[in-house]
């Protein structure tokens, strides 16, 4: 695809967009943001994606081989693979103590370890694309201390690192790599954590507290960065970590 050939609100015509966790919450709005501009979407979840616009595949991304089944499947009902979003993540609360060797190892095999497996699986065909992104879903919490997220933190940290890792080893490539950080966001995820908590109420007063916009961020706004970073139009940015996070990295505003 050409530069000149670019047009805003419908720069992905023509892409194909894996999104791994597709079919709730943040992955399922960046579905729709980036089939409404354009975008041949592809879902791989441990979920079948209801809309039938979609190509949609239960995969289990802990599972090397099928992962390999799932993107091979891609290939052969869409024909290549434009833009990868390692989407899928599973929370963990706790101090360092709280977690058994094996909840560790659970945690990172999906959080860390599935977007590997994933990017090894996408990759032969993303180096084929003049258009070839990955977005990799973070966390505020990879570079901003909060209690009681010691397991998760770890995995998003890593996931951090690995970005602008991949990011370096693939730019001679073409291949851009970026990362979205959310701050806590309004998710079936933390839906669950809030109707599991002692005090719902309180919990989400404390979260809504600590972010300076007081206020939780929405699905739709990351979807929106993580369509930004995936864009042909952003062809200069790689190895980027971009927060939407309510200002709670930067900003101290008591």
């Amino acid at each position: 695809m050409s530069k000149a050939s670019l047009t805003p609100g419908l720069e992905f015509s023509g892409l194909v967009a894996v999104i791994t966790g597709g079919t709730g919450g943040i992955g399922s709005a960046t579905a729709e943001y980036l089939s409404a501009r354009g975008a041949k979407v592809a879902i791989l979840d441990l979920a079948k994606s209801t809309n039938p616009h979609y190509y949609s595949d239960i995969c289990d991304i802990t599972d090397d081989s099928d992962v390999q089944r799932a993107i091979a499947g891609v290939i052969k009902s869409l024909g290549k693979i434009d833009i990868l979003i390692n989407n899928a993540g599973i929370g963990a609360g706790g101090d360092v103590t709280a977690n058994s060797d094996e909840e560790w190892l659970k945690v990172f095999n999906v959080n860390l370890f599935g977007a590997v497996r994933v990017t090894r699986a996408a990759m032969p065909y993303l180096k084929q694309s003049p258009s070839a992104a990955i977005v990799n879903t973070c966390s505020v919490v990879a570079s901003i201390g909060l209690p009681n997220r010691a397991l998760y933190s770890s995995t998003k940290g890593a996931l951090e690192s690995l970005t602008r890792a991949m990011a370096a080893d693939y730019i001679a490539l073409g291949i851009r790599v970026n990362a979205v950080s959310p701050g806590t966001a309004d998710t079936p995820w933390v839906a669950r954590l809030l109707a599991e908590a002692a005090d719902p109420v309180a919990m989400s007063a404390t979260l809504i507290a600590r972010q300076p916009m007081k206020r939780l961020i929405t699905a739709e706004e990351v979807a929106h960065a993580i369509a930004y970073l995936a864009s042909p139009l952003s062809s200069s940015t790689t190895g980027t970590v971009l927060s939407v996070d309510a200002g709670l990295h930067s900003l101290r505003t008591t």
